[in-house]
């Protein structure tokens, strides 16, 4: 067993505190930046637009992250308590939400600048396991999104939170969400399916939906919202929506002539 004791603060200069999960969001966003202008990027136009693109991304994230979380989560909530929407540094944020707001900052960059829109969510797509990774790890850091309860080896006891014996799920999701998601995608973009611009973006609706379906059963349900239909939790309900989405997108990518 393991004895998560980690402060969330990282560092702190004078009175201002920098925790891991922003950190991990400035990385992820760097190494996803470097990562498409390194490598993926190969026609000039794409490569000159995708600075500015990145401030559309940036505010996608946040803004469907934090929207989403409120939707998804905690809409009661936050009905009653409307500003604290706006309080992000208390916490809370969405991948599904995150991700519709990529696809919505997506499709107003794209149609400023008559270009594709799945162009620029592929790049999205190959690039975005880098983040998820490290905020899957900042997630372990921090003692939350905790994993259910067990008496496994690797189980860890996150004692800013309880005393019990836990799945280290946060590493779970890193592992499968991040490293495996990444390898996955790597594959078929060396395959050259960005020439076909929508089949990536299909294939990471399609795995990370696959993945974290499977990784939500180590996982503790969100407190407020509990077991849902079929005892299956919010996380795994939203991935079953994406899954067939990405599905369907695929189908349409793959038949489109």
């Amino acid at each position: 067993m393991f004895i998560n004791n980690f402060d969330p603060v990282a560092f702190q200069i004078l009175s201002f505190e920098i925790r891991w999960y922003s950190l991990a969001y400035i990385i992820g966003i760097i190494f996803g930046w470097i990562y498409c202008k390194k490598k993926l990027i190969k026609d000039q136009r794409i490569l000159s637009l995708f600075d500015d693109f990145i401030t559309y991304l940036i505010l996608g994230v946040i803004l469907g992250g934090r929207l989403g979380y409120a939707l998804f989560y905690n809409l009661k909530y936050y009905l009653e308590n409307p500003l604290e929407i706006l309080m992000v540094w208390n916490g809370g944020m969405s991948f599904h939400g995150g991700l519709i707001g990529v696809i919505v900052a997506s499709q107003l960059f794209s149609s400023k600048h008559k270009v594709n829109q799945f162009i620029f969510l592929d790049l999205v797509a190959l690039s975005a396991p880098i983040g998820i990774f490290f905020g899957r790890i900042a997630n372990f850091i921090n003692s939350e999104l905790i994993g259910r309860a067990t008496d496994l080896p690797w189980s860890v006891q996150f004692i800013l939170i309880d005393n019990t014996k836990r799945h280290p799920s946060q590493l779970y999701e890193a592992f499968f969400e991040g490293i495996i998601l990444f390898l996955l995608l790597e594959y078929f973009f060396r395959k050259n399916y960005l020439k076909n611009p929508g089949k990536i973006s299909a294939l990471f609706l399609i795995f990370y939906s696959f993945f974290r379906f499977l990784t939500e059963f180590f996982r503790s349900p969100d407190p407020q919202i509990g077991y849902l239909i079929l005892n299956l939790t919010q996380g795994q309900l939203l991935s079953i929506i994406f899954l067939m989405a990405g599905t369907l997108l695929y189908y349409l990518k793959t038949n489109e002539k």
